[in-house]
């Protein structure tokens, strides 16, 4: 993994969140409410709360509306009906795709989602059919635009609070943990004033594969492109080196 940063990627992903930063609140509202059904409103004792609170932070939402959300589950749990389910599937040419959703009508979001890969000339697997090629890790991204000091002191800094991995790539500084160490490590580098791009636990592939084929190339796009306007899907995954 050293190396290989996505921060590219990331970045165009944040413009288009940006873009439309309504349905990203919505879609985290969602997953904080779920994370305090499941495990209480205290992120000190709720550590998939915690990880949802960070995941937030790094796409910007105000700290007052993350503590509304919180207080909001809280005070209505019965009314918290999502639930997550994941997808498996590939893509043009083999290319592996994982999707987490978040719905409350999972006929609805399986019919989109299969819908997607079906425009995209591609197709919905089973379980595990394609998950095996990703590795779950918390990833966090540093541009280097918004970092301008010893990039030693920054990777003894993780390595210190529990990182896996750390990459200088050509624009950012990317940095791996244990899935169970993220929480430490984002906040270690957050008491440290270090702002962060991007920050959460993801599923990074073992291997990239790429694509010369501009029909294929198109076809994933496509499949990408639906399932990033379906508001029931949370995250997509996938091992296109774009």
């Amino acid at each position: 993994m050293s190396g290989h940063s996505k921060f590219a990627n990331i970045k165009h992903k944040k413009e288009k969140n940006d873009a439309a930063k309504g349905k990203i609140f919505t879609i985290l509202g969602r997953e904080i409410a779920v994370a305090v059904k499941d495990g209480g409103p205290d992120p000190a004792n709720n550590y998939k709360l915690a990880q949802v609170i960070a995941k937030a932070k790094s796409n910007n939402m105000p700290n007052e509306t993350i503590e509304r959300g919180i207080k909001k589950a809280a005070g209505d749990v019965g009314s918290v009906n999502y639930k997550y389910i994941t997808y498996e599937g590939y893509g043009p040419n083999g290319i592996a795709i994982i999707v987490d959703a978040l719905t409350d009508n999972q006929n609805r979001t399986a019919a989109n989602v299969r819908n997607a890969f079906t425009k995209g000339n591609g197709n919905v697997g089973t379980p595990g059919c394609v998950s095996f090629m990703f590795d779950q890790k918390g990833q966090i991204i540093i541009d280097k635009e918004e970092y301008e000091d010893d990039p030693d002191e920054l990777m003894m800094l993780a390595l210190d609070a529990g990182a896996e991995d750390f990459s200088d790539a050509e624009d950012s500084y990317e940095i791996i943990t244990g899935p169970d160490d993220f929480e430490t490590v984002q906040k270690a580098l957050s008491e440290a004033g270090i702002s962060m791009v991007s920050a959460e636990v993801t599923m990074i592939p073992q291997n990239y594969v790429e694509l010369t084929d501009e029909a294929a190339i198109k076809s994933l796009q496509k499949i990408l492109d639906l399932l990033d306007e379906d508001d029931d899907v949370q995250a997509v995954y996938h091992n296109w080196d774009e």
